[in-house]
């Protein structure tokens, strides 16, 4: 993107446009300090003035025989340092003094201290310090009794995967089955698993586990870790990270926790995840909303983070699209599926994640010309998912009709598409009424996969139309039996078979036909299905989709996946007890119960953005309008 015109600063420095806010000076954070001397990440300590790189002391939690203590090592002879390790800087007096915080459109919620001390009973009896998982012992205990809800169980299970570090609940573990000896990393706290959980705990006003994993996870952020002697860009959010105890250097009495985290250096394929930077801001928003707390996006260490993620992501490349270019399997779909390029699900992260930052952004001198490169992406962002990912019968007609080899800036195809590349599948599968935005879009490649949470973020977003949403929403409807059937939901629609499988995949035995990602049916889905199925005053969607699964998911023991094209069987690698299928059921049943709490999650369509493109193309005498009738394309 150029520079901006003026018209275009006019309008984002309009009042109401809400950029920026009030200056927050450094010296005055919270800021937590990384110790870099470790292969993990220890105790986390602050200091309520400057942070001074030369002056802090080294703080561990110890665990003795006779209880928890705190053991100082000096680095560099400090003095003054207040540990915070575990829960920083609690919220819980702010909560008392205000007795209930006010979400947007007037919705309040009590602060439920009660539900969150009764986390702490699932400690162990080591000295009366929490262990790092809570004990699933006596919560299986009780899947033998009789549930007055499908929804106490799953509260029960989802208190159980929580994790703790130094005393204090940092996030939850992937699956916690007590039965399955395959664990692997499904013990590890994942960045994108979490948010679930995340909301839900928001949703029921226990706010001290979400700001504990916010602030903690920030400080992971790319530090020293490497794979073939490369470290990760600066700014890059680990996928997931392990709650390690480990003997005190030199006293064999006492123990320390560490955060050990991976950046994809340990996982199958070796992918790092472009999506795990997105969702933490995502969810920094999310409760920023639901708690009343902006403190935490105001501190100079998280106003950082978000930069850092900004500057990665909003780098300048060899790439001439304002969409984000990613590798295979760097996001949920984390095996090689063909989605490498500009995959659909991290555009719609993408774009809430500008939004998000944008309105939690602090002003600062230096800042400038990140804001204006994010104000950049975000007027060009949505116009070229809106224009060119788009597809209905209609745009279905056009494509088949393209001429190649185009060449002016007024071109119908841009992206030379072959009309052959239009599946046979779809012209029979795409009903008169609904559209959905494709997969993937390259120089001579369109993927027309489905793929449902690219999809429902783009609503959620704002990425997608009001019209383009309500399509999407109607698709669903109108191909129940292939996308929701007996589970909901299809991860993608369809599966790869055949030679095409082989090729694409590799042959991944996991990701066969209807299996895992290949077109596998996710039960975490549902609670993204209800923010948009709400946010489209559509909750009915959501509904059904609910009972549905409500029908097995506790008799199956909360499967990670399902397989076949029905959803019918329990998916052959699916782990049980997995958390995110358990949070996203409580997500759905507590936003239905209160759709108002949807909005921490939503964007709205922002206006002054559209006025922005308006000025832009009238400015611009390059940027020349498609004669393609009624419905208009850009050269962004």
């Amino acid at each position: 993107m150029g520079v901006p015109s003026e018209a275009f600063l006019q309008v984002l420095s309009a009042p109401g446009t809400h950029l920026y806010h009030r200056e927050f000076p450094y010296e005055k954070s919270n800021m937590f300090v990384s110790d870099r001397f470790r292969r993990g990440r220890g105790c986390r300590y602050t200091q309520s003035t400057k942070v001074s790189l030369q002056n802090f002391t080294r703080i561990f939690a110890s665990v003795r025989a006779d209880g928890m203590s705190h053991k100082k090592k000096p680095i560099y002879g400090s003095e003054g340092l207040t540990c915070k390790c575990g829960r920083a800087d609690s919220i819980s007096e702010a909560a008392a003094e205000e007795g209930k915080r006010t979400l947007i459109n007037g919705m309040k919620t009590n602060s439920d201290v009660s539900n969150f001390e009764s986390t702490q009973q699932l400690k162990s009896e080591n000295g009366g310090v929490s262990s790092n998982l809570g004990t699933p012992g006596t919560i299986y205990s009780k899947l033998n009794e009789v549930k007055d809800s499908f929804e106490d169980e799953a509260w029960d299970l989802l208190r159980a995967s929580m994790v703790y570090y130094c005393g204090n609940p940092i996030g939850t573990i992937a699956a916690n089955d007590p039965n399955d000896s395959s664990i692997l990393n499904y013990d590890q706290v994942f960045i994108r698993d979490f948010i679930p959980s995340g909301i839900a705990f928001l949703l029921k006003g226990e706010y001290d586990i979400v700001r504990n994993f916010i602030l903690h996870t920030l400080q992971l952020q790319s530090w020293e870790k490497t794979m073939d002697c490369h470290s990760p860009g600066q700014g890059l959010m680990p996928a997931s990270f392990k709650v390690r105890t480990v003997p005190l250097d030199g006293d064999d009495s006492a123990t320390e926790d560490i955060l050990d985290p991976d950046f994809g250096e340990a996982a199958i394929g070796r992918v790092a995840p472009v999506d795990s930077g997105l969702w933490w801001i995502i969810l920094l928003r999310a409760y920023g909303k639901c708690s009343g707390d902006r403190s935490v996006q105001e501190r100079v260490d998280v106003q950082t983070g978000i930069k850092m993620i900004l500057k990665l992501c909003l780098a300048d490349g060899f790439d001439m699209f304002p969409t984000l270019l990613v590798t295979d399997g760097s996001c949920m779909i984390d095996r090689r599926m063909g989605i490498h390029g500009h995959p659909l699900e991290i555009q719609a992260l993408f774009y809430s994640a500008l939004l998000s930052a944008r309105e939690m952004l602090a002003p600062e001198d230096g800042s400038t010309d990140l804001i204006t490169a994010l104000n950049n992406r975000l007027v060009a962002l949505p116009f070229h998912i809106r224009e060119y990912y788009w597809t209905d019968m209609k745009k279905l007609n056009e494509i088949y009709r393209y001429k190649t080899e185009e060449y002016s800036y007024d071109a119908v195809n841009k992206f030379n598409i072959y009309p052959d590349q239009i599946p046979p599948w779809l012209v029979e599968w795409m009903p008169n009424k609904g559209g959905y935005l494709i997969g993937n879009l390259q120089p001579a490649h369109m993927d027309f996969r489905f793929f449902s949470l690219g999809n429902l973020w783009s609503i959620i977003s704002s990425l997608a139309t009001t019209e383009q949403s309500h399509s999407i929403l109607d698709l669903i409807e109108a191909k129940w039996a292939e996308l929701v059937a007996d589970m909901p939901l299809k991860i993608c629609y369809p599966a790869l078979d055949g030679e095409e499988w082989r090729i694409v995949t590799g042959s991944d035995p996991k990701n066969t036909p209807w299996s895992y990602h290949n077109g596998g049916s996710w039960p975490t889905l549902l609670w993204q299905l209800t923010v948009a199925c709400i946010k489209m005053n559509r909750p009915g969607i959501a509904e059904n989709a609910v009972k549905i699964a409500e029908r097995r998911l506790a008799r199956d023991k909360w499967p990670e996946y399902y397989d076949t094209k029905r959803g019918r069987l329990i998916g052959k690698q699916a782990h049980l007890f997995q958390t995110w299928s358990i949070a996203g059921y409580l997500v759905a049943k507590l936003l239905l119960a209160k759709p108002e709490a949807a909005n921490i999650l939503v964007n709205l369509e922002d206006t002054e953005l559209l006025n922005a493109f308006s000025c832009m193309l009238s400015s611009n005498p390059r940027r020349k309008r498609s004669q393609m009738g009624a419905k208009k394309s850009y050269i962004i």
